[in-house]
């Protein structure tokens, strides 16, 4: 059953996506080779980065660590 969530949390969810966008194309990736340095769905990729879903924490952490950088610089 889905559950309406407050706006910020959408607001959130779209800062999280062009974040990690900013920093998938700083270090010159598409998003298909992004896709495979994560092992995630390139169409899951496209919906993370236009905030449209919400990445559990372990693709958080593989995203992290295929921009090499913390998990706290992408949801910070």
């Amino acid at each position: 059953m889905p559950r309406d969530l407050p706006d910020w949390t959408y607001d959130r969810r779209r800062e999280l996506g062009d974040r990690i966008r900013d920093l998938r194309i700083r270090a010159n990736l598409t998003q298909e080779v992004f896709a495979e340095m994560t092992g995630i769905d390139r169409r899951t990729v496209q919906r993370i980065e236009r905030g449209t879903s919400d990445p559990p924490y372990s693709s958080l952490l593989l995203i992290a660590q295929a921009l090499d950088v913390r998990v706290s610089t992408l949801v910070d």
